[in-house]
């Protein structure tokens, strides 16, 4: 059963990236670069702490959001907004020194909360963009990534909240975005 939900949350996070990717490609959403590269960095570290942690099945999510999280980095080199700034090098080196924590005090949770520390601060770098522009992102992303970190989540399958840290965080920070793109766009008038 785990092994089942691991696979359909991976699969949930695979399909959340394709109404992003497409609507990249045909220019109704800009993706914030620095926030794409701190996204795809910190999958790999969240991969490797939680995997370190005891994680299975649930890493097939983390392995797909690595994955989607590249393509859209890519494509938001050219087709995206923002660029890398001290605050993105200062979030980077946070992540970064979760890895050293991690290392040094034996102890992957160091680099899961850095990781979420650095994750909340990305999305934040995204906020103001989305709040000018909540068109500029594509709101069916979020929610179905709100789905695909829930069957993560289970598929955990014990109550460990060392490996529940990650998945938790994604469900509340894309809920909150998903919810910021919803607000803004009704002050919007009709496209």
């Amino acid at each position: 059963m785990l092994a089942l939900l691991g696979v359909v949350a991976g699969i949930g996070q695979t399909i959340s990236s394709v109404p992003y990717i497409r609507d990249v490609l045909r220019g109704k959403t800009r993706p914030h670069r620095a926030t794409w590269f701190i996204w795809w960095v910190l999958s790999a570290v969240v991969f490797v702490s939680q995997r370190a942690d005891g994680a299975r099945w649930s890493l097939v999510l983390v392995a797909a959001q690595f994955l989607g999280t590249l393509v859209i980095f890519c494509l938001s080199l050219r087709l995206g907004e923002g660029g890398g700034t001290l605050v993105d090098v200062l979030l980077l080196s946070v992540a970064g020194l979760g890895v050293v924590g991690w290392r040094v005090a034996g102890d992957p949770v160091i680099a899961t909360a850095c990781i979420v520390l650095a994750d909340l601060i990305a999305v934040g770098l995204m906020l103001p963009k989305t709040v000018r522009d909540p068109r500029s992102e594509t709101l069916s992303t979020y929610v179905l990534g709100v789905a695909s970190v829930i069957m993560a989540a289970a598929a955990v399958g014990s109550f460990a909240p060392r490996l529940l840290l990650y998945p938790a965080y994604l469900a509340i920070a894309d809920s909150s975005v998903a919810a910021l793109i919803v607000i803004q766009r009704r002050r919007l008038p009709p496209v």
